[in-house]
């Protein structure tokens, strides 16, 4: 499915897991996650380094096995679907991109086509407007020529961003999408996920900023990296215990514009 402007994704997409169990060597991570995404939902992934949020990530995406469970994309066993027709209807942001190649702007945006268009077939107008609408979203639209090994980290962020976008799927899966941007950039990078969202999209994003989180996700998925997870609505599992469990260190929750934020305490003396 594609994305244009003022187009709506059907509400019937679904994404999900049963049973998922996520390892890593001898350790056990994620135990029997029972995890069910709709369309028009925005589900924040939260935990301490080395929990397991972006293995997770990468196993929904069907790009390392499971330990035990299925993955389920509308209904359909995705260990057996053919990787091209998920490409159209997944996207993966990895927490990490390698440029090993010179390529411009536009060329590494246009890899997001690559699912769309056939083997013997180039890219067309359409392929090339959809990439320089995306660019454009995450104000790179200026830098269409440069060599991606000139950028910033945050302008490779971005443009890392607007590939996935330029795939258009209807399910993103973001593995810290927020790295490496400054403030007002991760604001400008989870509100266009969140639009999405609000559009009928599913977006699975692994945080750091659990007030990013606040802010933006529907549901929270907690991750405590021995196995144990919690799930539920933003506003109903996030606290000041839970999180202080979650993270290995003092939370406090503060009102702001009628929500709670949290600050790490930690050991800090007042």
């Amino acid at each position: 499915m594609s994305y244009a402007p003022g187009m709506q994704f059907t509400s019937t997409s679904r994404f999900s897991c049963q049973g998922l169990r996520v390892s890593v060597a001898d350790r056990l991570l994620v135990e029997t996650l029972d995890l069910e995404v709709a369309g028009g939902e925005l589900v924040a992934v939260l935990g301490q380094n080395g929990c397991g949020k972006s293995l997770t990530l990468h196993t929904l995406a069907g790009l390392r096995p499971a330990a035990a469970g299925r993955i389920l994309l509308n209904g359909d066993d995705l260990a057996t679907a053919k990787r091209q027709a998920v490409a159209r209807s997944l996207a993966l942001l990895p927490q990490h991109v390698d440029d090993i190649f010179p390529a411009t702007v536009l060329d590494t945006a246009m890899i997001g086509r690559h699912p769309h268009i056939g083997r013997l077939n180039w890219e067309s107008q359409r392929d090339f407007a959809v990439a320089n609408q995306c660019l454009d979203a995450v104000g790179l639209k200026g830098l269409l020529t440069r060599d991606v090994l000139t950028l910033s980290g945050g302008e490779r962020r971005r443009l890392a961003i607007a590939q996935v976008l330029t795939q258009q799927p209807n399910i993103y899966l973001l593995d810290e999408p927020t790295n490496h941007l400054d403030p007002q950039h991760q604001l400008d990078a989870l509100q266009l996920f969140r639009d999405k969202a609000d559009a009928g999209a599913i977006v699975v994003a692994s945080l750091h900023d659990v007030n990013l989180a606040v802010r933006y996700a529907d549901r929270c998925l907690l991750l405590y990296g021995d196995g144990r997870w919690d799930l539920g609505s933003t506003r109903e599992i996030l606290d000041a215990a839970r999180l202080s469990e979650l993270y290995s260190t003092p939370m406090e929750a503060v009102d702001w514009r009628s929500r709670q934020l949290f600050i790490a305490s930690g050991n800090v003396p007042a």
